[in-house]
């Protein structure tokens, strides 16, 4: 559970620097949201994979 609690955070920040930076506040801030909106994507992703599959046991 812990590796998908992890998961869930990851995705919240990514879901945070989407708003922050897709809505046209600030175009720096849009810039570094896109990146890290996909870095924590992917990794969202990776530790949902892993909660589900390899860590289950």
């Amino acid at each position: 559970m812990t590796i998908l609690k992890w998961a869930l955070i990851f995705f919240l920040i990514s879901l945070v620097a989407a708003v922050f930076g897709f809505t046209g506040l600030s175009a720096a801030s849009a810039d570094i949201a896109r990146i890290l909106f996909y870095i924590f994507g992917i990794i969202f992703i990776a530790l949902l994979l892993l909660g589900l599959t390899i860590f289950r046991a």
